[in-house]
């Protein structure tokens, strides 16, 4: 601890802050200047309310189910596919190269890049369209995340984020950008992550090989390669500014190679072939939980009572693992054999 101005001492945490505010970007969020937490708190002596936030975020349930969700490809037989987990671990690094380029809030940052799938459902975005054709309302995983965030985690009594980290993860990827630009930057870390690791992916299975990938000449011929060159390109064009941008001749390839990978794998019928029976697993889960409530694990009893039905079952379902969902199914559904 050091003195400070009228007497006394600083804390860590203090002097992270008298150092964000000289040294930040004046477009990036210091933690000093946070809106606050749903629930007033003392603040910690060592970090700031946002690397507090970020460690929050990773010893909560719902980040650890992450590594049994499916980020593209379901139950894949290799230990080298990305899962949801590994997905957010990327979004992370970029987001945090990116911001420390630009000068933002790192840990602001990586706050919302670790919370912000924290609501996606087991079978990827094939389970997300499944309990939005079935919930009154819809289903969003965006929404999703910011509720277990909110309203989930611990027994009920949520995480009590701070304001900015709530905001970046709940628009993370459609719809109103958020408030911060380090909100900004994962929005964009997130394309741009699941966009080059899905290349990879789609190459390891077959389903693509890496000639097949277009705009090479701009955006690059290797996974390593074109994360850089889009990095690069972000920051050199972001520089001292409240918006980021990417160069024209950069962002129409990186829109054509978003199309490309829609057209050639996230619709591809070897890459998708199981998406039909992952529905239909969501679907008989959901039917089922909805009558036979009092089957919904204890932590859910409070949300049956509370929100009712609908929102009890979808956040048991939505923070299953794949292999959690299928279990639960065989179960429920599929005859065992007799034992006497």
């Amino acid at each position: 601890m050091i003195a400070k101005k009228g007497g006394g001492r600083l804390t860590i945490r203090e002097r992270t802050e008298e150092w964000e505010n000289r040294l930040l970007s004046p477009y990036a969020c210091p933690a000093s200047a946070s809106r606050g937490r749903m629930t007033p708190e003392e603040p910690c002596p060592i970090r700031t309310a946002f690397a507090r936030d970020r460690d929050r975020i990773i010893h909560c349930k719902a980040f650890r189910r992450l590594k049994y969700k499916t980020q593209v490809f379901l139950s894949p037989e290799g230990d080298h596919y990305r899962t949801r987990l590994t997905h957010t671990l990327e979004v992370a690094q970029i987001a945090r190269t990116i911001a420390r380029a630009l000068r933002l809030n790192e840990d602001l940052t990586e706050a919302i890049a670790l919370g912000h799938d924290l609501g996606h459902t087991p079978f990827g975005h094939a389970g997300e369209r499944a309990l939005n054709g079935l919930r009154p309302g819809g289903f969003r995983h965006y929404e999703q995340s910011l509720r277990v965030v909110d309203r989930l985690e611990r027994d009920g009594r949520g995480l009590n984020l701070t304001w900015e980290v709530r905001n970046g993860i709940e628009r993370h990827t459609t719809g109103e950008p958020a408030a911060t630009m380090e909100g900004r930057v994962v929005r964009l870390a997130d394309r741009i992550a699941y966009i080059n690791h899905d290349i990879d992916d789609a190459i390891r299975g077959g389903v693509l090989t890496e000639k097949d990938v277009p705009f090479r000449d701009v955006l690059g011929s290797t996974h390593s390669v074109r994360i850089n060159t889009l990095i690069t390109d972000t920051v050199l064009h972001s520089m001292d500014s409240d918006t980021l941008s990417l160069s024209p001749t950069v962002e129409e390839a990186f829109d054509g190679l978003h199309e490309f990978m829609f057209s050639h794998v996230y619709r591809d019928p070897v890459a998708k072939s199981e998406e039909g029976k992952a529905i239909h697993v969501v679907r008989s889960l959901y039917g089922y939980f909805m009558d036979h409530t009092g089957r919904l694990h204890e932590e859910y009893r409070h949300i049956l009572r509370q929100d009712g039905p609908e929102a009890a079952v979808c956040d048991y379902i939505a923070g299953m693992t794949d292999r959690f969902a299928v279990q639960t199914y065989n179960e429920l559904f599929i005859p065992s054999g007799w034992k006497r």
